[in-house]
């Protein structure tokens, strides 16, 4: 295992990169950081929808956000991988396919955190903060918003971890992150599949379980600040 290690740690890490395209640990890791960055927007937007006082809002980002999350994310990269380029007439590049489908995924998750961190506030933070002058918008963005962004922190991580793992099934489009090259490497060695995927899963496994843990520390301090500033 450590000869593995010796020869095939920079191609894991980096894949081809300078001399090809990018990939390894290195792709998954932008990935998933540009997945759920990009879906931030995203899902507040669906969010602030979902809990508007608009009806006609409401229903339309709850069928959105059942519609999502009751497809499987595989059938999502294959729509956006063959059904884009019929429609279009372009080709639709794995890196893109990938990311669009984690973006509309992380959105639609993180439109139901952000849900779940408004609902769970008491009602009236919302009733002062409208009784000051403000209106809903402004009670949102300058009351509500700030205490649930700020409590849905351990949530964003998770799902950070979520998506880390995602990024596995850009194998079956080609895209070049790490379980593709854990194959190519398997590939090239052929007699030592279990300790490449051994390695592979060990990868998997410091990084989520470093994520949860950070999680599990910033859902315990914010949970201990909560009591001194409601005393405040």
């Amino acid at each position: 295992m450590i000869d593995l290690i010796h020869d095939y740690w920079v191609y894991f890490l980096i894949g081809q990169y300078p001399d090809g395209p990018l990939g390894g640990l290195s792709l998954t890791l932008i990935l998933a950081s540009l997945g759920l960055l990009l879906a931030f927007p995203l899902g507040l937007l669906i969010g602030l929808a979902r809990v508007s006082t608009h009806a006609a809002l409401r229903w339309t980002t709850t069928g959105l956000i059942t519609l999502v999350r009751g497809t499987p994310l595989l059938m999502v990269v294959f729509w956006v991988y063959f059904f884009l380029p019929a429609v279009t007439g372009h080709q639709t590049g794995q890196f893109p396919t990938m990311l669009a489908a984690l973006v509309l995924f992380n959105g639609v998750y993180i439109a139901e955190i952000l849900r779940a961190g408004i609902q769970g506030l008491p009602k009236g933070q919302m009733e002062a903060a409208r009784s000051l002058g403000f209106g809903y918008l402004g009670a949102m963005r300058h009351v509500v918003l700030p205490q649930v962004l700020r409590n849905m922190l351990p949530s964003l991580v998770n799902q950070f971890v979520a998506t880390i793992k995602d990024t596995s099934l850009g194998y079956i489009i080609g895209l070049t992150e790490s379980s593709f090259i854990a194959s190519q490497i398997n590939t090239q060695v052929l007699t030592k599949p279990t300790q490449v995927y051994f390695l592979l899963g060990l990868s998997y496994f410091i990084l989520c379980f470093g994520l949860s843990r950070l999680a599990y520390w910033l859902e315990r301090r914010l949970s201990a600040r909560a009591p001194a500033k409601a005393y405040a």
